[in-house]
């Protein structure tokens, strides 16, 4: 596999990160939050290609279902949450903040669960696989850091309509997790 095709697999990789961030950050996300949350969302697109080519398609199939339905259960909870936010105007509280480390690893391995799969194909092709998920993680990390900004940028801007559409968008993509 050669470095263009293995960015553009990247790129495909990070771009469920990158919408999903744009709706985070749209609801309110501070510095500390967008530096932790582009963290872990990168690790674990290092890590689920390593799991993927370890572990095998059995096992990435059946934990990787669960997954992405608890993942997409915790998008429609958030989404909701800065939906009705947003309808309540005059509140000071944060808009959006991941306070656990549960919700965190939830959020990153929902975005994360396509990257398993692939590790596991991976596997049937001669390919570095630490060069791969090296390339993948960092690509999923810069994505999701540009996401998490841009969506920070425009929900300053517009304020609680970017909260409200930041809602809807994550609610939809949870909704579309299940199907």
């Amino acid at each position: 596999m050669d470095l263009f095709t293995l960015l553009a697999l990247a790129v495909a990789l990070g771009s469920d990160a990158f919408s999903l961030c744009v709706g985070i950050g749209m609801g309110g996300v501070n510095r500390r939050q967008i530096a932790v949350i582009s963290l872990t969302v990168l690790v674990f697109h290092i890590v689920m290609p390593l799991l993927g080519w370890y572990v095998g398609g059995f096992l990435g199939s059946k934990v990787g279902r669960a997954a992405a339905y608890a993942g997409a259960l915790l998008l429609v909870y958030l989404g909701l949450k800065m939906i009705r936010e947003a309808l309540q105007p005059g509140r000071e509280e944060p808009r959006f903040v991941i306070t656990n480390t549960a919700g965190l690893l939830l959020l990153s391995a929902g975005v994360s669960m396509d990257a398993l799969s692939v590790g596991f194909t991976l596997g049937t092709r001669q390919v570095s696989l630490a060069l791969a998920a090296g390339v993948i993680g960092l690509v999923a990390g810069a994505m999701t850091l540009a996401g998490l900004t841009l969506g920070k940028y425009v929900g300053g801007w517009l304020g609680d309509k970017a909260q409200l559409a930041g809602g809807i968008i994550l609610a939809g993509i949870g909704i579309k997790l299940f199907f």
